[in-house]
């Protein structure tokens, strides 16, 4: 009897959604995730080619589901908008997240920043913005070769990737977008829908009250 060679495939690796940690551990650094995520995002909204993204898994070496990490917010320029359970870089045309952002609690200690830092700096994130909302305490890290450098003057800094200009003048963080507009809460936002609403409601009943005034005198308003 010839010998038979058996064909076995190889087991399919799972790559989890979900790393099991809350991505909070209280309300103001939720706050600032969500805040940070959300006007990065809207800044980049009429880009499709621009991808961001909170809390969201990234694997960036195939056959390893173990070597991970979940930036509070990602940008990754090159990449489509859309969703995904988690950044395979290997499925992302090879390309590392360009931007990442970790907002600190007082529960995080100083070995797993060391080792987020490390890993960030080693499979090719560019820029590195680390921010303690207690403190009100910004770092921030650009890569320079193979390796992350510190940015020595952070407030009032510009970002060459996003844009963005960092204020520390009033005591607490301030996000620029590049045409000035600082990055709000839902809340502020939220604010300013309704300021922006009420004003165009006066001004639609100050042309219906101009309106009737010209009917009565006879003349019929334009448009």
């Amino acid at each position: 009897m010839s010998p038979q060679t058996v064909l076995r495939s190889k087991p399919k690796i799972h790559y989890p959604d979900s790393d099991g940690r809350p991505m909070a551990d209280n309300t103001l650094q939720f706050q600032w995730i969500v805040t940070l995520q959300g006007g990065l995002d809207a800044m980049f909204r009429d880009d499709p080619d621009v991808f961001v993204v909170g809390d969201l898994l990234w694997y960036p070496v195939e056959g390893d589901n173990k070597l991970c990490a979940a930036p509070d917010a990602l940008v990754a320029f090159g990449r489509p908008k859309g969703y995904r359970g988690s950044y395979k870089q290997w499925e992302e045309a090879g390309i590392a997240p360009q931007v990442a952002f970790e907002v600190l609690s007082p529960h995080n200690r100083w070995s797993d920043m060391m080792e987020t830092f490390r890993f960030y700096e080693r499979f090719g994130v560019d820029e590195y913005y680390v921010f303690d909302p207690d403190k009100v305490e910004l770092d921030g890290y650009l890569r320079h070769g193979d390796r992350f450098e510190p940015i020595e003057r952070i407030d009032g800094w510009q970002s060459p990737r996003l844009g963005v200009r960092f204020d520390l003048s009033s005591g607490d963080l301030q996000v620029l977008r590049p045409d000035g507009r600082p990055f709000a809460t839902y809340l502020e936002l939220a604010a300013q829908n309704d300021r922006e609403r009420q004003r165009a409601e006066q001004e639609r009943e100050r042309a219906e009250r101009l309106a009737a005034q010209l009917r009565a005198l006879g003349v019929e308003p334009a448009g």
